[in-house]
């Protein structure tokens, strides 16, 4: 049975997504894409620095644009790119289309939040608060793939990638919800479910499961069967905002070594301690199993 969801009960979500970085993130953007319970803005392509690529934001868009083309979305969902780069400072906004549409759909007249999910660093949203302040005193919930574990912090990927605008973030009046490292490496997936569960659906679910233990037999040394979904707690708490449990805490801010400075004067955010893994990939496979009978013509 298909399942209907009324257009004002859906949840308005902008997915912003350094896509070709690894192999998390296409889990999370299908996922997202999947979600009956979203309506779906746009996706916005970001960079990932340039220590892996040189062109890092071309290669987000085009694997963002290869995994809808995959399900045969191609045509079906906004996409505008972000920042071809991090921020120089915490002043100077990197002005792009994926910043422009946050502002936009920020602007709109809804009663319903907009959620904006980054999976990697924070560039389009401080952007966004920078060439337009007002989005301050919107109702928009960050929820933030990264940062190190509390109260020290140290070293992350998604905000080694743009310091400063994480700073921005986190000083200002939007509500963060925070996933940092030590919570999103809950999300470990092994080969052999892949296999069971992801593989079989389509040319999208044998992207995926390939493409994981391809990236793990390139880009590992250590013996492995298993692949970090880090991204995905980001979708899970959109769905389900107890997908773990969580604490208000004061926002802190970042110093170049990623540590964590608490001075205590910035408003509380919503930081992650656990999550539900289970919730958040039996969902994903049931929305990717149901995703491949309806579109078989895919297969």
């Amino acid at each position: 049975m298909d399942y209907f969801i009324p257009e004002d009960k859906k949840i308005r979500v902008i997915i912003n997504t350094d896509a070709k970085n690894e192999v998390d993130d296409q889990f999370a953007i299908v996922h997202a894409v999947l979600s009956s319970s979203f309506n779906l803005h746009g996706i916005i392509p970001a960079h990932f620095g340039d220590r892996k690529s040189k062109t890092s934001l071309q290669d987000s868009h085009d694997e963002t644009m290869l995994l809808l083309e995959l399900m045969g979305l191609q045509k079906e969902f906004r996409i505008e790119d972000g920042a071809a780069n991090a921020m120089p400072d915490e002043v100077t906004p990197v002005d792009s289309p994926g910043a422009r549409l946050i502002i936009e759909e920020a602007m709109k007249d809804d009663n319903r939040p907009l959620h904006v999910a980054f999976y990697g660093p924070l560039t389009d949203m401080a952007s966004a608060l920078l060439i337009e302040p007002k989005i301050a005193d919107k109702d928009i919930k960050v929820i933030c793939i990264g940062g190190g574990e509390w109260p020290s912090g140290g070293q992350e990927y998604n905000l080694s990638n743009d310091i400063h605008s994480a700073n921005v973030v986190f000083k200002s009046n939007l509500e963060v919800w925070q996933i940092p490292r030590n919570v999103y490496r809950m999300m470990p997936v092994g080969y052999a479910e892949l296999i069971e569960r992801v593989y079989p659906h389509g040319e999208i679910g044998k992207y995926l499961a390939e493409e994981v233990i391809y990236f793990n037999n390139q880009s590992i040394s250590r013996p492995a069967e298993y692949r970090i979904l880090g991204d995905s707690p980001a979708v899970g708490v959109m769905i389900y905002p107890d997908c773990g449990k969580w604490t208000w805490k004061p926002a802190p801010v970042f110093d170049q070594n990623m540590n964590y400075f608490h001075s205590g004067k910035f408003r509380p955010i919503k930081v992650y301690e656990t999550i539900n893994s289970r919730f958040i990939l039996e969902d994903f496979f049931a929305k990717l199993s149901h995703f491949s009978r309806a579109n078989c013509s895919y297969e």
